[in-house]
């Protein structure tokens, strides 16, 4: 009884994160996908889900629920007070949280965008041999001999022969019965990558678009994480000046001022030749603001910066430009006409949420 029970649970479960993949454009930009996040699962809200319940079989008279009264009496004590108001005449809505892993969120993922696998670059995918042992054979030192098969094949020799007396079970081996343990070598490459986050957090950068940000940047780990074994994420923040902090000010400081992009690719430099040797690691920078730069001088300099110390360095660099209240700026046009022949820069217009899930296409569909 546990086990079928057990087995209907998994089988709920696996419907439940069909809908989920059949769904998957429409969750991409809520950010309650992922407002309960373990190290390596989410819990997700799956709304609209038909719950299993009881049915109480109507052949007998007697049971758990059928006892004196008549169909329409209502349940509860006489004395007890009901709620005001009128009844509705629409379903609740019913909420499922369902724990993905990660893993198969990314899965889903790259099956839904359609996103070629990537093929890391770098000295660091050095490939790690490890044996592991995976069979037996008839043959090897005796430091590898596998008693247990050793003893077993003995024992079906014997049986086989007649010589097998069950009155005195002495099984003795013989050079032909003896098992070692085979081995197999697994190459793992190993590879490893970091993605600077870069925001403008100017005056013009609002909470709902920090939001955005946040989501999509969820989506742009989950996918990364999939594709390499070790991983490293930093932060910069900037209005006419940048710094680096940590995940929570990324996404909940709120500056005023100017912006002056050229900071953060100022501070993006120094943290890529300063920890990240292009030999050994895949850079992935990616860059969010609402486009409004102070200067057109400053757009030169930045331009000089990504051609000469970012693009060269970098597997692929991801400039969105979400859209406020107060609209957007240029900077994704002066990209696009200084970067149209560049394979390894891609910008992209994020008008809303709903904006994401093509957004993260354009970022991440090259496979590099």
């Amino acid at each position: 009884m546990g086990l079928k029970i057990e087995q209907d649970h998994n089988r709920f479960k696996n419907i439940v994160k069909g809908k989920i993949r059949k769904e998957l454009r429409e969750y991409i930009g809520r950010s309650e996908m992922f407002g309960k996040q373990g190290k390596d699962i989410v819990s997700i809200p799956v709304p609209q889900i038909e719950l299993p319940r009881f049915r109480f079989d109507e052949k007998h008279g007697e049971g758990v629920g059928q006892g004196d009264g008549d169909i329409g009496d209502p349940l509860g004590t006489a004395d007890g007070e009901g709620g005001s108001g009128q009844a509705g005449d629409s379903p609740g809505e019913h909420v499922l949280e369902v724990d993905v892993g990660l893993d198969e969120l990314a899965s889903m993922l790259g099956e839904e965008l359609q996103l070629p696998k990537i093929e890391p670059k770098g000295k660091k995918n050095i490939t790690e041999t490890k044996d592991r042992y995976t069979s037996v054979r008839s043959i090897g030192p005796e430091s590898l001999r596998n008693f247990k098969r050793t003893f077993q094949q003995a024992l079906k020799r014997q049986i086989a022969s007649g010589t097998y007396n069950g009155d005195n079970p002495i099984v003795i081996p013989e050079r032909r019965d003896k098992r070692y343990k085979s081995w197999k070598t697994i190459k793992n490459p190993e590879s490893s990558a970091v993605i600077i986050y870069m925001m403008d957090v100017s005056g013009s950068m609002t909470d709902t678009q920090k939001e955005i940000v946040r989501i999509e940047a969820f989506w742009i780990d989950t996918w990364l994480r999939s594709q390499y074994q070790d991983i490293e994420s930093r932060y910069i923040i900037h209005d006419a000046e940048a710094k680096e902090v940590d995940r929570d000010a990324f996404y909940h400081t709120r500056e005023s001022g100017g912006t002056r992009i050229s900071s953060a690719y100022e501070a993006c430099i120094n943290i890529i030749e300063n920890d990240y040797p292009v030999s050994e690691w895949n850079i992935y920078p990616f860059h969010f603001s609402d486009g409004d730069n102070w200067s057109r001088d400053d757009d030169v300099y930045c331009i000089k910066l990504l051609k000469e110390k970012i693009l060269t360095k970098s597997n692929m660099f991801c400039y969105g430009q979400v859209q406020g209240i107060y609209g957007v700026g240029n900077y994704k046009r002066v990209l696009d006409d200084n970067f149209a022949d560049f394979d390894n820069l891609i910008t992209s217009d994020i008008e809303d949420k709903d904006s994401i899930y093509d957004s993260i296409k354009e970022f991440l569909g090259r496979g590099r």
